[in-house]
């Protein structure tokens, strides 16, 4: 009985790594990729009917001191917001920060962050609501989303 239990809880336990090892997907040793460049593109201007802003600061650096201590903002880094598979706001760094304009979305506003340092795509955690002529962020104090390496 006591080693009927015993395999049991090894088994429990060896289920349990198993799915902790499943989200551990999302935190690989390195973030670096193979990704390209991708081609994220916003619907022409003429067919805005609302539109949002956010201004956003990514920090890599600070959310994974470990894994991300050589990480460095460059210039043909993307940010990018989606509502569901559109994309709806794309912006390249400007001194540190991005600034999107986000227009006709008609769920909530997922961000995605391409780095091309580490040639990989990441995602925010968190997804926001549209509210047409509303702001996330400041310049003095930006939205700074936690994001996670895009499952490829």
């Amino acid at each position: 009985m006591k080693k009927k239990l015993m395999v049991i809880a090894s088994c429990a336990l060896l289920l349990f790594a198993a799915g902790c090892k499943k989200d551990g997907q999302n935190a690989p040793d390195s973030f670096i990729g193979d990704v390209a460049s991708p081609t994220w593109t916003v619907p022409e201007a003429y067919d805005y009917t609302s539109s949002m802003t956010a201004v956003v600061k990514v920090d890599l650096k600070a959310q994974y001191p470990g894994k991300a201590a050589d990480w460095q903002l460059n210039d043909n880094d993307i940010l990018a917001a989606f509502s569901g598979d559109k994309c709806v706001g794309t912006s390249s760094p400007n001194e540190g920060l991005f600034f999107l304009t986000i227009v006709d979305a008609e769920k909530n506003i997922t961000l995605r962050y391409y780095s091309a340092q580490y040639k990989n795509l990441f995602e925010a955690r968190d997804v926001f609501p549209f509210h047409n002529d509303d702001h996330l962020g400041t310049i003095a104090e930006p939205l700074v989303p936690t994001f996670v390496v895009v499952k490829q």
